[in-house]
């Protein structure tokens, strides 16, 4: 064909990692894969029963439901959310749900970014914020996030990293449209802390700018950290867009149910695209998806409530996680929040620099494919989780995720075992 198939706007985001790293790992059979950020247990029993209703109940589910959301489930996340936020939510007005977390940033992006924009985007982050951006037509404008010295000499924390308050205060100009904003972080597992959101706020205010906040992982919290909602603070409601997901919520990411929150004179832009993109999200999942938060807001804060177990277990993991990788000479960054840790892989860069792989291919990279074809454990290279300027400086992490069953920990502990046996240093 003689026109250019390709449109425009998809110029720049062609590659994709991710497709690079699972294709390796499926190579690998015996690989432990800890790269993917999704559990391998079950979920919970009554979001099971709940899915299992939904499909064989009602046989209207099987239906068209509103196209902005079904109604059970709208109402509960105006309820739920609501409360948490401080806002007194329309169901019609003031939530959209969408397929996936996803979902609802690329109709984030579509509804409010403009040809010329700028983004702001805190690094590392994760890495559909970019695309999503240059595909709007936007400029995304980065802000690396700085590690400052531990008190802890042994086990740095995710708290650790830190924005600059003048560099991250000049990123702001009369072009700049979004700041996105998310906590707890993936990769990093960081929490961001009040005066951290009230920073970012501030500017945000000042300079008229809307904020994207991608919150999937709020109920992912350890070690008595607290998440915050940046909407909840004074003068952020009315310039605020909360993005959560089922799949993160309660263990089912293949249910591909997400959400938006937000003053209905931003919503009702992200529903112009919605209704004319995919416009309707699966009618069963969205029920099931209804009464899993109907039973969390009966039982919110008590012992019995997912969100207070499953945070409880996840933990216990991270930190059999951390043990065992201090083991073989990683240094974890121990996350706060999220699926994910990252490890310093700077003592093996210093040890064996010239692994295989293409002459400019940041040292990360190279190493997570060393690793899995050599030591049979999968992870992700964190370089990917950072704008191309940038990746070098970062090239010395790698991430792991902790949120897999005791199976599959016991088995990476093999692994790990079996490289500490080999270690000549």
């Amino acid at each position: 064909m003689a026109k250019q198939l390709q449109a425009r706007r998809l110029e720049g985001t062609e590659h994709n990692p991710w497709v690079e790293y699972i294709k390796l790992a499926n190579e690998y059979k015996d690989a432990v894969n800890l790269g993917q950020g999704f559990p391998n247990f079950p979920p919970p029993d009554f979001a099971v029963e709940a899915f299992q209703h939904a499909v064989t109940g009602d046989y209207m589910l099987n239906q068209y439901t509103m196209a902005f959301g079904h109604p059970p489930l709208t109402k509960v996340l105006a309820s739920f959310f609501g409360k948490l936020l401080g806002q007194e939510l329309d169901p019609l007005a003031n939530v959209l749900v969408t397929v996936g977390a996803y979902g609802a940033l690329f109709t984030a992006f579509q509804a409010l970014v403009d040809e010329g924009d700028e983004v702001i985007i805190i690094e590392p982050f994760f890495d559909c914020y970019e695309p999503m951006t240059l595909m709007a037509g936007g400029r995304p404008v980065f802000v690396s996030l700085k590690q400052s010295p531990s008190q802890d000499q042994d086990l740095d924390s995710s708290s650790s990293w830190q924005l600059d308050a003048t560099e991250l205060a000049s990123k702001f100009t009369p072009r700049t449209k979004v700041l996105v904003l998310n906590t707890p972080n993936n990769p990093l597992g960081k929490v961001f802390s009040k005066a951290e959101l009230e920073q970012v706020a501030s500017l945000c205010r000042q300079h008229d700018v809307l904020c994207v906040s991608d919150e999937v992982y709020q109920w992912l919290i350890y070690d008595e950290n607290q998440h915050i909602s940046i909407a909840s603070l004074p003068g952020m409601w009315e310039r605020t867009l909360t993005i959560g997901s089922a799949g993160k919520t309660f263990s089912v990411t293949g249910w591909k149910v997400g959400w938006v929150l937000g003053p209905e004179n931003i919503m009702k832009h992200l529903r112009t695209v919605h209704q004319n993109s995919i416009y309707h999200c699966p009618t069963q999942a969205q029920a099931a998806v209804a009464q899993c938060f109907e039973r969390e807001q009966l039982l919110f804060g008590q012992p019995s409530s997912y969100f207070v177990q499953l945070p409880q277990a996840m933990q216990r993991s991270r930190d059999h996680m951390i043990r065992s990788l201090q083991s073989v000479g990683f240094k974890p960054v121990t996350p706060q929040g999220s699926y994910f840790l990252m490890v310093d892989i700077s003592d093996f860069k210093s040890k064996m620099p010239n692994l295989p792989g293409a002459a400019h291919e940041p040292y990360d990279r190279r190493f997570v494919k060393w690793m899995i074809k050599n030591k049979g454990l999968v992870a992700m290279p964190v370089s990917i989780f950072y704008s191309g300027p940038h990746q070098k400086d970062f090239d010395h992490y790698i991430r792991f995720c902790f949120v897999k069953e005791e199976a599959t920990l016991q088995a990476m502990d093999e692994k790990l075992q079996k490289w500490k046996a080999e270690l000549k240093f």
